[in-house]
């Protein structure tokens, strides 16, 4: 196994994880790659999704970004460990109205207890959509 690929255990944990979270299949997210540090989310827009203007609502984005953020994590933590956002700071740049966005989410910088991460959507044609930083924190085993 090479390093930019993640042992079964650790994909198999994430399929896992990925299908017993609700909101995520309320949305109608689709978990695509994994590797270590790395992680990439699909949503195909449909009109529940959209804001009135006509265009996705920047929380389902806010959604999709934090997901793939959170999966990208999961990736290089232990099993018994656990993680939450502790801030997340989105730049809409294009409105999208319709086809399949794409969050691939890297993390920048992992410690002992915190990851800084940058996060990308795409559209169907590659177009950079959306930008963001987040950061995620180790939940302590007893709190």
């Amino acid at each position: 196994m090479s390093e930019n690929e993640l042992d079964p255990a650790r994909v198999a944990r994430a399929r896992t994880a990925f299908a017993s979270v609700p909101y995520a299949k309320l949305l109608g997210l689709e978990l695509g790659e994994i590797s270590p540090g790395d992680a990439s989310i699909h949503l195909v827009v449909r009109d529940e999704l959209k804001q009135n203007q006509g265009v996705v609502h920047g929380g389902a984005v806010a959604s999709l970004i934090d997901t793939a953020a959170a999966f990208a994590v999961l990736s290089q933590i232990e099993i018994s460990e656990r993680v939450t956002t502790t801030d997340l700071t989105i730049h809409y740049l294009r409105p999208v109205s319709s086809g399949r966005l794409t969050a691939r989410a890297r993390i920048v910088r992992g410690g002992r207890r915190l990851f800084v991460l940058s996060v990308e959507v795409t559209n169907d044609q590659q177009i950079l959509v959306a930008t963001a930083v987040t950061s995620y924190i180790k939940l302590q085993q007893n709190a």
